[in-house]
């Protein structure tokens, strides 16, 4: 296997620190998803401490496809010993060496409503705009407010697309 595109390091946004996902993460984080509310928009259930641990392990250990590197952050406020929830990108390598990335967040059901997935999103978003990611896509449930106004915070803008439901948002740097 080759080197991934990007290497999720730690960074920072004003109120949190992005730390690269752990497997040793899952059972903290099982606690944080546990809320099926959470699950409304995305389908699904809330993993076990241990398929979350399965899942983690994937994660961790990069995408399959050369051309694809999964970066995951789990978010920590500099203020609360707690993870509360997390980011990701999906980040494709283009034929011109512009790279585009598919992002997404989950903040846990205790720490909504606080600012910190538009938070953790805008940083994700300005991390990328460093590394020869230009285009940044979401796929946002069309009913699912909070994340509409997350996917706004961070610059995207709602787009004519849809796919299995959601609709896409994108944010292009220096044109197509």
């Amino acid at each position: 296997m080759t080197e991934p595109l990007l290497a999720a390091g730690p960074f920072s946004a004003p109120r949190l620190d992005l730390l690269p996902l752990r497997v040793e993460h899952a059972e903290e984080m099982a606690a944080v998803l546990r809320d099926p509310a959470l699950h409304t928009f995305i389908g699904g259930t809330p993993h076990s401490p241990d398929a979350l641990r399965t899942r983690y392990e994937r994660l961790v250990a990069g995408s399959p496809d050369q051309d694809v590197t999964w970066c995951n952050w789990v978010l920590r406020p500099r203020t609360e010993d707690c993870l509360v929830g997390t980011v990701e990108a999906t980040i494709t390598q283009g034929h011109t060496g512009r790279h585009t990335a598919e992002i997404a967040w989950v903040v846990g059901t205790p720490w909504q409503g606080r600012g910190f997935a538009s938070e953790a999103a805008r940083a994700l978003v300005e991390w990328l705009g460093k590394r020869s990611v230009r285009t940044v896509v979401a796929h946002i449930h069309p009913d699912h407010l909070a994340s509409a106004s997350v996917a706004t915070a961070a610059g995207l803008t709602p787009t004519e697309e849809e796919q299995d439901g959601e609709r896409r948002w994108r944010l292009v740097r220096g044109g197509r």
